[in-house]
């Protein structure tokens, strides 16, 4: 069984090491743990690993974040995954930081990376995988915090949260949603 992982972000090197690549941070983490290495192809950097059987996908779309959902149209279709077999991974800035959340499902919470991935696939009713950067700015400076790069307390603990987050997805690829959700929806890194 094949799976589509793909972790949202800009590939633009201004926006590394911002909180808003947050998707590409746990993906890249992922493929390192597993010794993956990453290539340039049609509208993303790919690589593939495999887990309990399972080949899993990962992507970083080239597209920006604002155009995610070329990207993962694009190789849904050409790898032949199913809608439920993707696991979308993004930053999300309703948790605090260390707190992840998987979904089946729901609205784009104004994150326009989701906002394209509807309305390419035309439903929002695809695994999610939301993980927290906190909202700790001022009124009027979310995208500046969205934007800003990691402070020194987030860095310190960044390596942890995205090996949770590989944890997540190895388990939503081996043991499903339900389970997962159940199992990494409590967790939290202090």
């Amino acid at each position: 069984m094949k799976y589509l992982i793909i972790g949202l972000g800009n590939m633009d090197k201004d926006y590394f090491g911002t909180r808003h690549n947050m998707g590409f941070e746990v993906v890249d983490a992922l493929a390192m743990e597993k010794g993956a290495t990453w290539s340039s192809d049609s509208l993303c950097h790919r690589t593939t690993l495999r887990h309990k059987g399972h080949q899993l996908i990962l992507i970083k779309p080239t597209t920006f974040m604002n155009l995610s959902g070329k990207a993962v149209k694009y190789w849904m279709q050409k790898d032949h995954v199913d809608v439920d077999q993707i696991l979308v991974v993004l930053d999300d800035l309703n948790l605090n930081y260390g707190t992840i959340r998987m979904r089946s499902g729901g609205n784009d919470g104004g994150h326009n990376g989701l906002k394209d991935i509807d309305l390419q696939l035309n439903t929002n009713l695809y695994p999610r995988l939301r993980v927290g950067i906190g909202n700790q700015y001022a009124k009027g400076h979310q995208i500046n915090y969205v934007l800003g790069k990691w402070n020194k307390e987030e860095i310190e603990i960044l390596p942890k949260i995205t090996a949770l987050c590989g944890e997540a997805i190895l388990s939503f690829c081996a043991s499903g949603l339900n389970v997962t959700m159940n199992q990494y929806n409590s967790k939290k890194i202090e």
